[in-house]
C-alpha cells in the first residue's frame, strides 16, 4: 500500500476556517443541532438547500455542471467539517457522494446536464440500489431483472438495505440485464436510473433500534425505465458499481460518525480536569489521526484516478471498527445517563452512538467481505 503524504495548503486552511465558521453560525441560530452519525441519519431537505445555495454540494464537479471545480482536498476539508458539527447532511449526502462522481465518469451528456446542476442545488436525492433480500454479502447474486420492452426496460425484484430511500427521488439501482450465470455472476448487470416514484415502485421502512427510520426495503413491479436512464455500457455494472464503491468506502465518514461525541466527551474532560481520563481518551485521537491520513491519502489517489478498491476496504473497515469503539470507551470515561431525548448534549450523542453503532461494520460492506478484498490485495502484491 502506497498512499501519498498530503500538506493542507494556505489557502485550504482558510477555506476550512470559512466552512467551520459558516457551520457554527448555522448552529448558534438554531438551523441544526449536532448529531451523531448524521450523514445517515440527519435528512434535513432544509438543510441541503442551503447548503446547495452555498455552494458546497458537488464541490469537484466542472461549473458548467453546478459544481466549483475545486479539488478533491477541499471537498475533503469541507466534508470533515460536516462530520465533525454533525451536521444534518444525509437527504443530499449519497448524491453528493457517489451519484454525481458516477455521472461524471459513465453518464450521458444529457444525465449529467439533467441531474448534476439540480444535486448540486441541493433539491436532487439519490438512493443507492445494490443490497437484495436474501443475498447477504454476496452483491454479485443479484435476482432483479430488467428485461427489455420498446423504448426501454421493465424492472422486477427488490432491494434492501436502501439508506433514505424514502426521502430520495431517484436511484442508480444496479440490475441483471442478461442471463444469470453462476459461475459467471459479475457478467450481465447494468445500472438504471430508476425514478422512486414511478408506477410499480414501493417502499416500506427498516426501522432503526432507536425507532428512527433510514434503511427501506424497494420492491420494483414491471416498472418501466426509457432507455436514456441506462447508466454507461450495459454489462458493465460490476466494474462501475466498485467504481463507485471506492468513495463510498475510503471517505472520512467511516471515521467520524462518532466524533461529535469524542469532542464532547474530551470537552467535558478538560472542564473537569481529569488528567487521568483525558489521556485515555487522547488514544482514540491518536487513533482517529493515523486513520485521517489514510483516509486522505485515499483521497488524493482517487483524484488522480488510481486504483483504491484495496486501500479503501481498509480504511472502510478499521475505521468503522474505530468508530464502534469511541462510545464504549466514553461510557466507561464519564458517568453518563445516554437519552435520545436529553438535554444535556453528551447524554443524547451517548445514545445516538451506542444504537447507531452495530451497523458501522455491515454499511458500505460488512468487515468479513473487507478483509476477503484486503487479503486477496495482499496475494495479489
Amino acid at each position: 500500500m502506497h498512499l501519498p503524504t498530503v500538506q493542507f495548503t494556505t489557502a485550504q486552511h482558510e477555506f476550512r476556517q470559512q466552512v467551520r465558521s459558516f457551520l457554527q453560525q448555522h448552529v448558534a441560530d438554531g438551523t441544526f443541532r449536532t448529531k451523531c452519525d448524521a450523514w445517515l441519519s440527519g435528512s434535513d431537505p432544509h438543510f441541503s438547500k442551503i447548503i446547495g445555495e452555498a455552494g458546497l454540494i458537488g464541490l469537484t464537479w466542472p461549473t458548467q455542471y453546478g459544481g466549483q471545480g475545486r479539488s478533491s482536498l477541499d471537498r475533503y476539508i469541507l466534508t470533515e467539517e460536516l462530520l465533525a458539527i454533525g451536521a444534518p447532511v444525509a437527504a443530499h449526502w449519497i448524491a453528493d457522494r457517489q451519484t454525481g462522481p458516477l455521472l461524471l465518469r459513465f453518464g450521458t451528456e444529457a444525465q449529467k446536464q439533467y441531474y448534476l446542476p439540480r444535486i448540486a442545488e441541493g433539491i436532487c436525492y439519490f438512493a443507492i440500489g445494490l443490497s437484495e433480500p436474501n443475498s447477504g454479502s454476496d452483491l454479485a447474486s443479484v435476482r432483479t431483472r430488467a428485461e427489455k420492452v420498446d423504448g426501454g426496460w421493465l424492472v422486477n425484484g427488490a432491494k434492501t438495505w436502501t439508506s433514505n430511500a424514502h426521502d430520495a427521488h431517484y436511484m442508480i439501482t444496479l440490475v441483471r440485464t442478461g442471463p444469470y450465470d453462476p459461475q459467471k455472476k459479475h457478467e450481465n448487470l447494468s445500472q438504471l436510473i430508476v425514478d422512486l416514484h414511478a408506477p410499480g415502485v414501493t417502499i416500506t421502512p427498516i426501522r432503526y433500534l432507536t425507532g428512527e427510520h433510514h434503511f427501506n426495503d424497494i420492491f420494483f413491479d414491471n416498472v418501466f425505465i426509457p432507455d436514456d436512464q441506462v447508466v454507461g455500457e450495459l454489462g458493465n455494472g460490476w466494474r462501475q458499481g466498485l467504481a463507485e464503491l471506492a468513495f463510498e468506502r475510503s471517505g472520512p465518514e467511516r471515521i467520524l460518525s462518532t466524533f461529535p461525541l469524542l469532542q464532547q466527551a474530551i470537552d467535558e474532560l478538560k472542564k473537569r480536569g481529569d488528567v487521568a481520563r483525558l489521556a485515555e481518551a487522547v488514544t482514540l485521537v491518536a487513533d482517529v489521526w493515523s486513520l485521517r491520513n489514510l483516509s486522505i491519502g485515499v483521497s488524493k489517489v482517487l483524484e488522480e484516478g488510481g486504483d483504491v478498491d484495496v486501500t479503501a476496504a481498509l480504511v472502510k473497515s478499521v475505521g468503522t471498527k474505530f468508530e464502534q469503539k469511541v462510545p464504549e470507551i466514553v461510557r466507561l470515561l464519564l458517568d453518563v445517563y445516554p437519552r435520545l431525548d436529553a438535554d444535556t448534549p453528551l447524554d443524547r450523542l451517548l445514545a445516538q452512538a451506542m444504537l447507531h453503532a452495530p451497523g458501522f461494520t455491515i454499511r458500505g460492506g460488512t468487515s468479513e467481505i473487507l478483509a476477503g478484498i484486503i487479503a486477496k490485495g495482499v496475494v495479489a502484491q
